[in-house]
């Protein structure tokens, strides 16, 4: 009797020894040259957990390709309608990580306004010996204003927590909400208003085609110069250039950004010698739980797909 062939899956590899355990040798593991350079034999699925492209080449390099599972909830590099157009069903894992990636906002926002990783190398150097009350004053974070770009999950996450820090909420969205929380006292504004009346402007949104550079030169002049940009969507939301000589000039205060455009950003690049950013390197679902989570849900998806049955999470 022929012994039934695992189904073969493409993946950038290295995966995360999570990952693995849970894929518990059910595939065939291909690397990723296969996507790049094809292959003759069948390949039933593609793992996604970095964010290397996959567009229609990819997929018609892969013959019988049954579906693609993305660990992780943004697709920004799946082109989705080509995948669709292929009738390859996209899964991700949206909602296990919306209080992680919240509480690395807040993060961002406290490190950011109270000065914290400039306080760190102070504390840790030859200069520090004596106690001054008046050196690294920050901003403060409690009943300030921010504005939230992008009012989803996790943008709802976030104004949760804002609203423990008693901060007046201000969001920006494609269309107002009517079912948020009334005890958040959120309010719905133009894009233009939130940016001249917030302390703190968070990026919650996805990157799409309309939101790509939607944080400009044009739109950081609008921000008060004692603001914070936090970014915990997408690097390509904001325009690095810009960013870069906005904060070069303290035409704003500070940002916190959890990504970049590029990603990582080339070793020397200005923006890395600038004391008023703060920046970490793409750790906003970076917990061992959620981390657990988001490889548990990928995993069935893509066993799921390669079985022809329905996901339990698609785009």
């Amino acid at each position: 009797m022929t012994e039934q062939r695992k189904p073969r899956v493409v993946a950038d590899t290295p995966l995360a020894d999570t990952v693995l355990k849970l894929m518990d040798n059910r595939v065939e593991l291909l690397p990723w040259d296969v996507a790049l350079q094809g292959c003759d034999e069948p390949v039933d699925g593609l793992y996604t957990y970095g964010h290397l492209e996959v567009d229609g080449s990819v997929m018609d390099r892969l013959p019988g390709l049954k579906v693609i599972s993305n660990f992780g909830v943004g697709v920004d590099h799946i082109n989705v309608q080509d995948a669709r157009d292929r009738g390859i069903p996209v899964g991700n894992t949206p909602n296990v990580l919306n209080g992680a990636t919240a509480d690395m906002a807040l993060t961002l926002m406290l490190a950011s306004g109270r000065r914290l990783v400039e306080g760190d190398v102070y504390a840790r150097s030859h200069e520090f010996t004596y106690y001054d009350p008046g050196y690294m004053l920050g901003r403060e974070i409690h009943s300030e204003t921010v504005g939230i770009v992008g009012m989803g999950r996790i943008g709802l996450e976030v104004a949760k927590r804002c609203a423990g820090f008693n901060m007046n909420i201000l969001y920006y969205n494609r269309r107002e909400r009517t079912d948020l929380p009334s005890e958040l006292n959120a309010t719905y504004t133009s894009f233009d208003d939130l940016l001249t009346e917030s302390d703190y402007v968070v990026l919650v949104c996805p990157l799409t085609d309309e939101t790509r550079g939607l944080i400009g030169a044009e739109q950081l002049s609008k921000m008060k110069q004692t603001a914070i940009l936090i970014n915990i969507a997408r690097g390509g939301v904001v325009d690095t250039d810009a960013l870069t000589n906005a904060l070069k000039n303290h035409e704003i205060y500070h940002a916190g950004l959890d990504v970049t455009e590029p990603e990582p950003l080339p070793r020397g690049h200005e923006l890395l010698s600038l004391s008023n950013v703060t920046i970490a390197p793409h750790l906003g679902s970076a917990t061992e739980q959620t981390r657990f989570k988001m490889a548990e849900l990928s995993v069935e998806n893509l066993m799921l797909g390669l079985a022809g049955e329905p996901l339990r999470t698609t785009v």
